[in-house]
């Protein structure tokens, strides 16, 4: 699909802020929460080379830790507390394995908006147009790339106060919708977002709900997304290094004021930013 995009000279790399660089002693692995919106970690033992592992038909990420390998597997929003999902694991040397997750409970809090009308009641315009987002968007979150991750460790985006929005079940104008799929960093329009980890920038583009957005993959079904901005510094296919600006926080798209809206999408679900961010 053909996008418009907003490219734009960034503020010189001396007045970014100094968003620490670690080198980390060891792999760093997320945290690992088996609920909801969370990340499971399974291990998957000892071999030559990885195992294959399929979530519903998904690829999974597959890391190796040690003499081991691991699969962190992204758990859905939607998955119900109390109920299994089941991970299918083929190896190398032939057979596969199925294996089981169980899901636990979290509690995620309501928040109530009120936006302009036209944005919860859509005109036939505007549904046309996000359906046709939608359907993209799908696509574009199925991305597999063959490269594991340098690291799943990941910066701060931007400086700001980090709202623990994920999985907020959100009402807009007293209607239900979708629960809330990133972490919002509340932070004044122009202050400068960076890549919360090296990847390639697979799409960006303006888009009805999420405004100026920027999608970065990081390898193997682990993404990152960066909505709301009000400039978009880099293009698609450029390859962008750890704390690189790649755009500036707005107040594009559906808001109710200025901030970034960060997304972590594994095996194509969102999940928690938090687990993933190291300090």
């Amino acid at each position: 699909m053909n996008r418009r995009r907003v490219l734009v000279s960034l503020v010189p790399a001396a007045l970014v802020p100094a968003w620490p660089l670690c080198a980390f002693a060891a792999p760093f692995m997320p945290r690992a929460a088996a609920v909801p919106g969370g990340v499971a970690r399974v291990k998957l033992g000892k071999s030559e080379q990885p195992p294959v592992v399929h979530l519903g038909g998904e690829r999974v990420l597959v890391l190796r830790e040690g003499a081991e390998w691991v699969a962190l597997v992204g758990l859905s929003l939607a998955a119900k507390p109390g109920t299994k999902v089941r991970i299918d694991v083929e190896h190398a040397s032939g057979g596969v394995t199925r294996m089981t997750i169980g899901i636990g409970g979290k509690e995620y809090a309501s928040q109530h908006l009120n936006v302009p009308q036209g944005q919860v009641d859509l005109s036939a315009v505007d549904m046309a147009r996000y359906e046709r987002e939608r359907i993209h968007m799908r696509e574009v979150l199925r991305t597999f790339s063959a490269d594991a991750p340098a690291s799943t460790a990941m910066l701060q985006p931007t400086p700001g106060t980090r709202s623990s929005s994920f999985g907020l079940r959100r009402y807009f104008n007293g209607q239900p919708r979708n629960p809330h799929t990133g972490m919002d960093i509340a932070a004044p329009v122009g202050t400068p977002v960076v890549a919360a980890d090296t990847g390639k920038v697979i799409d960006t583009g303006e888009y009805f709900f999420s405004g100026n957005q920027i999608i970065v993959d990081h390898g193997q079904g682990l993404l990152t997304l960066y909505a709301h901005l009000s400039e978009i510094g880099v293009a698609q296919d450029e390859v962008v290094n750890a704390g690189a600006p790649i755009g500036k926080v707005g107040a594009t798209g559906r808001v109710t004021g200025p901030h970034l809206h960060f997304s972590v999408y594994l095996n194509t679900v969102p999940v928690d930013p938090a687990l993933f961010l190291t300090a």
